[in-house]
Order: C-alpha cells, then sequence, then structure tokens
C-alpha cells in the first residue's frame, strides 16, 4: 500500500469514528462550556474571519458565529453537520460548514483572524503536520487558539485505560493529549508565533447519577469508545476486563462521592502568528 492510500485509509476510519455513536450529545451535554470558553479567550469581534478545525457539530464556532463573526466551520466528519445546523438554527445564526482534514484543509494561506479547535484539531495523528496548518491559514497578527485535552487529566487517563485493549496506533502517529503539554505545544509552533499562554483548566462532567452509567454513556456516544469496544467484540473476556477496568477508573476519578462529579483537565492556549 502507497503512503497515500495508507493516508486515505487512515482518515476514512478518523471519520467513521467520529460518526459513531452521538458525538454532538457529548459536545453540548458534557463540554457545553468550552466553545463559549474558547471563544472568550480568542476575543472574538463582529466581523472577524475565523475558523474552526475540527469543529464536530460547532461546539465553538456557534458561538463565534453569535458573537457576531464570520464563521467558517471545518471537519473531517460531514456527518455531525446536520446536528450543528440545526444547534446554529436554534440560536439564530448561520456559518458556512466544509468538510476538511485538519492536516490539509482547502483554504488559502492567511484567509482568517481567528483560527481555533476546542478538542478538535488535537485527534489529527500528525502534530506537526496539524500545527503547520493552522499557522497557514490565520493572518500575521492573527489568533490561533485550541482547547486540548491534558495527559495527565480525566481524558487522557481514560485513553490510558483504553489503550490495552484499542486497535494500534497508526505508524507515525502521535497521542492526541500530548497536544495538552505545553512543551509540545510550544515545540509544535516554534517561532512562527508569539505571546504564547497556556493555562490549565477544567471542565466539571456530572451528567450521570453513578460510575456505571457513565461508563455506557461513553460507550453508547463517543467515537474512541466505541471503536476500542468493537475492536474486542469477538472476545467476551476482553470486552469484561475493559468494562472492569473502564467503571474501575470511572470509580477512581469520582470526585463527588454518592452524588458523582468528574473534573477534566484542559490547556487553554492562545497564540498570535507572526
Amino acid at each position: 500500500m502507497t503512503t497515500v492510500e495508507a493516508d486515505r485509509e487512515l482518515k476514512a476510519k478518523h471519520r467513521a469514528l467520529w460518526a459513531s455513536g452521538d458525538y454532538p450529545a457529548v459536545a453540548t451535554e458534557l463540554i457545553g462550556e468550552l466553545g463559549p470558553e474558547l471563544v472568550r479567550a480568542c476575543g472574538v469581534k463582529p466581523g472577524d474571519r475565523v475558523l474552526d478545525v475540527a469543529a464536530g457539530s460547532g461546539n465553538a464556532a456557534i458561538p463565534a458565529a453569535a458573537a457576531g463573526a464570520i464563521v467558517t466551520a471545518s471537519d473531517l466528519t460531514p456527518e455531525l453537520f446536520d446536528a450543528g445546523r440545526r444547534i446554529a438554527g436554534e440560536h439564530g445564526v448561520a456559518l458556512e460548514w466544509v468538510e476538511a482534514d485538519a492536516e490539509a484543509m482547502p483554504f488559502a494561506d492567511s484567509s482568517f483572524d481567528v483560527v481555533m479547535s476546542c478538542v478538535g484539531a488535537m485527534f489529527a495523528p500528525h502534530h506537526q503536520v496539524t500545527a503547520d496548518e493552522l499557522v497557514r491559514v490565520v493572518r500575521p497578527g492573527g489568533t490561533i487558539a485550541m482547547i486540548n485535552w491534558t495527559p495527565e487529566g480525566f481524558i487522557g487517563n481514560l485513553f490510558k485505560t483504553m489503550k490495552p485493549y484499542a486497535p494500534p496506533p497508526p505508524p507515525g502517529a502521535s497521542p492526541a493529549p500530548l497536544w495538552g503539554n505545553e512543551d509540545h505545544v510550544r515545540m509544535l509552533f516554534g517561532d512562527r508565533v508569539a505571546d504564547l499562554s497556556a493555562r490549565r483548566q477544567t471542565v466539571r462532567m456530572d451528567h450521570c447519577a453513578n460510575p456505571t452509567e457513565f461508563r455506557e454513556y461513553w460507550k453508547r456516544n463517543y467515537g474512541p469508545t466505541i471503536a476500542t469496544y468493537r475492536f474486542n467484540e469477538d472476545q467476551p473476556e476482553r470486552v469484561a476486563a475493559l468494562d472492569r477496568d473502564f467503571l474501575a477508573f470511572l470509580t477512581d476519578w469520582n470526585r463527588g462521592g454518592d452524588q458523582p462529579v468528574w473534573d477534566a483537565e484542559y490547556l487553554l492556549v492562545t497564540a498570535t502568528k507572526r
């Protein structure tokens, strides 16, 4: 298989992964506050040209449009756009939806005033290529901003819990939560940006009544969890072991006792293109 064919196959798998389950539910029910938080950090103003990379169903793109920006929401998985259009309509805003790979975006150099991504671009497998694209499409003096899950936080540890059961990563792919490491982000952007700020914050998830219910929520709605269970579906003993380990992880990370809450740490990054 050629490199081009392998890359095309990888992207098809990524698209199918995020189309499975119900990511718009996760974005709304668990992390709905992250989009507005990112838009605030960007300082989005009326008339700004904004690109939301790996936008999903528009968790950040829709609040940017509500702030008066001219917004393009791009994602590798256009199956998520129908939910995004519906949510945008409920908020009375219009934006452009474009199918696009974060590693090869169909936008001209320096096209946008703000380029942002809310726990989206971090999942593209080749981090340097993704960083190069984010820098390329924003104008000099424009803002790059991201929210990325940290390796040490709840989502980073969710992936660690699934890793022994998950399909092997493709050659050359980097772990998504590395984007939540400030040193890694600084290395990726290098001297092409100025005023890079990175601060750790948390979002509280309190949607489910107990750890077992929360485990089933992830199994039902979250693409990477669904893919991990599918990878083991013909090995019942491994499914049972994953169920056990997943529940132990969620029980250990519950910060609320009988009224469960899970605090998920993320890195909020902002920078200015030189």
